[in-house]
């Protein structure tokens, strides 16, 4: 089985080189930044295609890794090049984290062309990636699944199906909204504790042990701690997927008060020129005698 690859960055590119190294036959790479291509390409011995529709032509399964909604209307786009150019029985996966409602338009258009697509969500990141130990929400039909599966499961360590195309999404959308509100909740424990004088290896076991607990404490709390936001996930894609569970919300008329003030704090982040830090990297918002800006908004 031929499989392609658009968006080759954090995510997409060890994707690729996990299926790789289990034997997985890659025939084509493509992005927007031609030399991360190019530069793949070379790695794993395949095809740097310069159109997209060349990526739909070398391969029977595509993933497809991008940015945002933008990014995924756009090269399944029904003009100009597309990857549904010649699409008839190719399946697409669709790993980026976007709206619900743009993996159901993208369903109909490769149903238009005669082929499949499933959003397979991943709740984990670029080491998971590489290692083949993702946490994969699928959504689309059950007979894309079954056919999508046997690859999945050298990127993941856990496959759930979660139902109709979009579902995946919403459940990802939750995901991340709620890790986000998580990860800002801890930065101002632990700013708030700096500022106190407390010791932050002492607090952060402290929470360990308590109701304070939490992934995010294990993932990100000793690099808040530490400064170091070296990017695993950024916080231009937190504003952006806090922003994907907002608009969930409000078209329920829901208020979400906590995820509001989260994505404002990275949007924040975004404005003030640390868009590409990870995540994490919200904690320079809050403790004090960091950046300028931090230590009057404690």
């Amino acid at each position: 089985m031929n499989i392609g690859f658009v968006g080759v960055g954090r995510m997409g590119a060890n994707m690729a080189r996990r299926l790789k190294d289990r034997q997985c036959h890659i025939t084509a790479v493509y992005d927007t930044n031609r030399a991360a291509a190019t530069a793949l390409a070379a790695e794993l011995g395949c095809a740097a295609s310069q159109d997209l529709s060349e990526v739909t032509a070398e391969s029977d399964v595509i993933f497809t890794v991008v940015t945002d909604d933008a990014a995924m209307r756009e090269i399944f786009s029904d003009a100009g090049d597309n990857l549904l150019v010649n699409a008839r029985g190719k399946l697409f996966i669709n790993c980026a984290t976007i709206s619900p409602q743009v993996h159901l338009d993208v369903e109909k258009l490769a149903s238009k062309a005669g082929a499949q697509t499933l959003e397979a969500c991943m709740a984990s990141s670029i080491t998971q990636a590489r290692e083949g130990s993702l946490y994969l929400m699928c959504g689309g039909s059950e007979d894309a699944f079954r056919k999508a599966e046997p690859i999945l499961k050298e990127l993941g360590s856990t496959l759930r199906f979660i139902g109709k195309a979009g579902e995946a999404a919403k459940v990802k959308a939750l995901v991340n909204m709620v890790m986000n509100i998580n990860t800002a909740g801890l930065a101002e424990g632990l700013a708030l504790g700096a500022a106190l004088g407390l010791d932050l290896e002492m607090l952060r076991k402290v929470f360990s042990q308590t109701g304070a607990a939490s992934r995010v404490l294990e993932t990100d709390g000793e690099d808040m701690q530490n400064r170091e936001h070296t990017c695993f996930f950024s916080a231009a894609h937190a504003a952006k997927d806090s922003g994907i569970a907002l608009d969930l919300a409000r078209s329920l008329g829901l208020d979400l008060p906590l995820a509001h003030a989260t994505k404002e704090q990275y949007d924040r982040m975004i404005a003030e020129g640390l868009g590409e830090l990870d995540k994490s990297g919200i904690a320079e918002l809050t403790f004090k005698d960091r950046y300028k800006h931090s230590g009057d908004h404690v």
